[in-house]
């Protein structure tokens, strides 16, 4: 699995931006949206069940990582078509401001090292890289536990203040001082 100080690995892929049959797809590369800070986060597969409450979760606060100049891709093993099938079907999903990337190659999961060998389906891995292309924050659970969309947003703030962050650091609260 890709950590800390990795680059992002290079790649293109359809991807899931609307529900309008007319604007749903576009391209999505790792040189888009360059100079932002990107979240990066992977689900097994569309139309499960702990998959939309986490994609939801995102969705709620992709305001706030807007906010903080970044960018939230989210990926999985499934086709464009099947996304589109799913955001349209889903009621929490429908008006998602993010882009759901379609990794059917795996090619993606493979690269980010976080394909499950066995299922064949990305875990629920999350990485936040920062403007420069590089891995500041790298977390995978797994299949079977959804992760904490609060946190990653926490980890963002922390990250982007390049200070010294205590545990349970909140946006506000006063960094450390080296001695």
């Amino acid at each position: 699995m890709l950590t800390i100080g990795d680059r992002i690995p290079p790649f293109e892929v359809k991807a899931v931006v609307s529900i309008e049959d007319d604007k749903a797809f576009t391209r999505v590369t790792d040189r888009s949206d360059e100079g932002k800070w990107k979240v990066i986060f992977f689900w097994p597969k569309d139309f499960t069940f702990v998959c939309p409450t986490e994609i939801a979760a995102f969705g709620k606060l992709a305001g706030e990582f807007n906010d903080r100049d970044a960018v939230i891709y989210g990926v999985s093993i499934d086709s464009e078509y099947v996304h589109l099938a799913w955001r349209k079907s889903h009621p929490d999903l429908r008006e998602l401001p993010f882009p759901m990337l379609a990794d059917v190659k795996r090619e993606i999961s493979q690269a980010f090292g976080v394909l499950d060998q066995k299922e064949g389906v990305a875990l629920r891995a999350t990485f936040i890289i920062d403007p420069q292309g590089v891995i500041r924050f790298a977390s995978v659970h797994d299949l079977n536990v959804g992760r904490n969309v609060d946190e990653v947003l926490r980890t963002l703030d922390a990250l982007q203040t390049d200070e010294l962050c205590p545990c349970n650091w909140k946006k506000g609260d006063p960094v450390l001082k080296a001695a």
